[in-house]
């Protein structure tokens, strides 16, 4: 299974949702969909995205 790694090409953002979709072989486009929607919900997403933006390493 690949490491979770924000990818250099195919990311919207900051490469978070892409990089999930990479490490589970999930298809990105779903993986932002399902972020977008549980926005809608009560929660910490948004502060969950930015740590793993921090901290989630890019690509080399």
């Amino acid at each position: 299974m690949p490491q979770l790694q924000r990818p250099r090409h195919g990311r919207v953002i900051a490469g978070v949702c892409a990089a999930i979709a990479n490490r589970f072989g999930w298809s990105a486009t779903i993986v932002r969909l399902l972020f977008v929607l549980s926005i809608l919900l009560p929660g910490p997403q948004v502060l969950i995205y930015v740590l793993l933006w921090i901290f989630v390493p890019k690509e080399p």
